[in-house]
């Protein structure tokens, strides 16, 4: 079965989205009252229809609908929109009407993490977003549960701020809980984060650079990485395999942990997908392979690159995997069982047309993970999991198909 597998019952939550501060978009609070304080909770859960539901992708989240006031003309008017235990908040934006020169920021409370809308939505000159295909648009999202919308306006005539939606982040416990699994944790979990390995597999560190989570419409998640020279990413067909999911996701560079072990990671660089340039033909249990680019390509090319192998691996062939499973910050498997232990290695080069398989440690989130050999190039694209056949996607083949689209170095 998948790595990346279906989505279960989800939990009822509370969010509080009210504009405050400033020039308020609520009624005058009555003397003595705080301005600041939320009157009630202003959201619900979106309707089980609107929910993201892509079979094979894991759910780390959940859609939440606004029932809140407009902001219309009142410069410096915010809006807080929180989920307590929320990993992020992904806004939406049903209507943005603004004057010249005004703009609208969505942010982290403490504004280390923001991004500016203008008048018209424009990635040269102000921040990347997704779509979905209906009207507005979605703001990246914001790390941790509370984001905060500011009207910055220097006149209040003419303009319309209207907040309809948000995405809430699962926590690890709710990932597990709305999420079946196979066993992809062949025997002792000894995946650790990247940082772990930092000084002593340096080069194991710097490959996973170009590896990022993929969040795809909101709440559903994958692994995607950097292919190439050029402005191309690869994942899994069963993670998107249209160009509106494309759209309506987001690739998520660096987001790990800044030691080892420290549960500390940032929010990275996020930037949207951009154009479709390919799928695998046939079922998701072949290829499975999806190719495409990224919006604001400059800001993640420091990250790296990855190359396919073009030849066949053999049986024995150490390996590795960097990957994002069940939504984690960035972890490596590297070693079978214990640290400083037998290492990871095929188990069968050869398992079946399409794939290879290996024990490596794997989890809900992983598919779309390269697997690298020791030289460092990518044997397969990692798709299935099921211990102890984990299984990827030949890469040598994949390269067959998409040659003429990337340069592979």
């Amino acid at each position: 079965m998948r790595d990346m597998l279906r989505h279960g019952a989800r939990h009822a939550a509370i969010a509080l989205g009210v504009w405050v501060l400033g020039a308020s978009l609520l009624p005058a609070p009555a003397a003595g009252a705080d301005p600041a304080r939320p009157v009630a909770p202003a959201s619900v859960r979106a309707p089980e229809a609107d929910q993201f539901s892509a079979e094979g992708v894991t759910t780390v989240g959940e859609l939440r609908t606004i029932d809140a006031v407009r902001a219309a003309g009142r410069p410096g008017a915010r809006q807080v929109i929180r989920h307590p235990g929320a990993t992020y908040i992904k806004v939406h934006f049903r209507s943005l009407r603004l004057n010249e020169g005004d703009h609208v920021t969505v942010s982290s409370p403490d504004g280390r993490e923001s991004y500016r809308y203008g008048r018209s939505l424009d990635r040269r000159t102000g921040s990347d977003y997704t779509t979905d295909g209906g009207p507005g648009f979605w703001a990246m999202s914001v790390t941790g549960d509370t984001a905060v919308v500011t009207l910055h306006s220097a006149r209040p005539a003419r303009t319309v701020v209207d907040v309809d939606r948000f995405w809430r982040g699962y926590d690890q416990a709710e990932i597990a809980a709305h999420n079946f699994s196979t066993t992809s944790v062949c025997s002792t979990d000894a995946r650790r984060d990247v940082a772990c390995y930092q000084s002593t597999h340096p080069t194991e560190y710097a490959r996973g650079r170009a590896v990022a989570r993929l969040l795809i419409g909101g709440g559903g998640l994958c692994t995607t990485w950097r292919v190439g020279n050029t402005n191309r990413m690869l994942t899994n067909k069963h993670c998107f395999s249209t160009q509106s999911t494309v759209s309506a996701s987001e690739a998520q560079f660096n987001y790990q942990c800044a030691t080892c072990g420290g549960n500390n990671p940032g929010p990275g660089t996020k930037v949207s997908g951009a154009t479709l340039y390919r799928v695998s033909s046939g079922g998701s249990g072949q290829l499975d392979y999806a190719l495409y680019s990224v919006n604001n390509f400059a800001a993640i090319q420091g990250f790296g690159t990855l190359y396919l192998r073009t030849t066949a691996t053999s049986t024995g062939t150490r390996m590795y995997v960097p990957g994002h499973g069940d939504g984690s910050p960035k972890r490596l498997s590297i070693y079978e069982d214990t640290q400083n232990g037998a290492v990871c290695t095929v188990r069968n080069a050869n398992y079946n047309t399409w794939n290879i398989s290996y024990s490596c440690d794997t989890s809900g989130g992983n598919s779309g993970s390269p697997v690298l050999d020791a030289n460092h190039r990518v044997i397969a694209l990692h798709h299935l999991g099921g211990c102890p056949s984990n299984q990827g996607a030949k890469a040598h083949l994949i390269y067959n198909e998409i040659a003429s689209l990337i340069d592979n170095g």
